[in-house]
């Protein structure tokens, strides 16, 4: 734990009504966390699973600003419906295949939005390839946005001074090797082990965690008929829902006694063998 994260929270021996007010409230001796009236950053908020996630912040009662790459229109309808909720939304758009643009677009969030209480690192590319044959750039473009990205977000979170929380968006797959996912795979487990080590480094004043999902949505174009039946590989035999994803992410920014920990929201396939063969 750096010196500066601990400055941030301030003196770790506060009362036990001092923590309570700062924290939120206390529900049967548990401290729950209000985020109402926070700021989040959603990295790839414009549509499926960060769509889910926006909209969930926006219902809790937080600002959002939606990154997002080249989902304009997306991003736009996502704000609006942000708006709708009656809270504030932005968007802002940048390539974090570049890490060093990542830190510049926090920063142009901090300054459109206000400070940034919440970053979730969600951005994400699903693209196929194998370790034996996949070229140098694909497995670097997917180490800058998976992982790379996301820590020079969270470092830049930490450098404003300002306590929060990170969630990092990671994949069921940091279970287990898929041959089929190569670079994929090995960006979101090196995003996997960057959320314990950031816990650690970050802690007490920003909380990091993961949330794992699994099959949740099928990708584009996929046969019905195929989904069904890789479903009936989970041990809940069926197919999850974006709001779950965010249902988890709402969890864990409001239990103020978590950090460092990985939520698997995949319908039990970590448990068993690739769902996806």
């Amino acid at each position: 734990m750096g010196t500066d994260a601990r400055r941030l929270w301030g003196s770790v021996g506060l009362s036990l009504g001092e923590r309570s007010r700062r924290l939120g409230r206390i529900y049967k001796g548990v401290y729950v966390q209000s985020i109402e009236g926070q700021t989040a950053l959603v990295t790839g908020g414009a549509r499926r699973i960060g769509r889910a996630i926006a909209l969930a912040l926006a219902e809790a009662g937080v600002d959002v600003a939606i990154h997002y790459h080249e989902s304009h229109k997306a991003a736009d309808a996502t704000a609006a419906d942000v708006r709708q909720r009656g809270v504030n939304a932005v968007t802002i758009s940048a390539d974090l295949t570049d890490p060093w643009v990542a830190e510049v677009m926090f920063d142009k969030a901090v300054e459109a939005i206000g400070p940034i209480d919440i970053l979730v690192n969600n951005a994400s590319t699903f693209l196929r390839s194998e370790l034996l044959s996949c070229r140098e750039e694909e497995l670097q473009d997917a180490i800058r946005l998976h992982a790379l990205s996301p820590l020079m977000l969270a470092r830049r979170m930490a450098a404003a001074g300002h306590p929060g929380s990170v969630i990092n968006l990671l994949d069921t797959r940091v279970a287990r090797p898929d041959p089929a996912y190569a670079a994929y795979s090995i960006s979101k487990r090196m995003l996997h082990d960057l959320t314990a080590m950031l816990a650690l480094e970050l802690a007490p004043a920003i909380r990091v965690n993961g949330v794992a999902p699994g099959p949740i949505l099928p990708p584009e174009g996929a046969d019905a008929a195929l989904m069904e039946a890789r479903a009936q590989a989970l041990p809940l035999q069926r197919w999850g829902d974006p709001d779950d994803v965010a249902a988890a992410v709402l969890f864990l920014l409001r239990s103020s006694f978590i950090t460092g920990q990985t939520v698997y929201v995949d319908g039990g396939s970590h448990l068993k063998g690739d769902p996806y063969a």
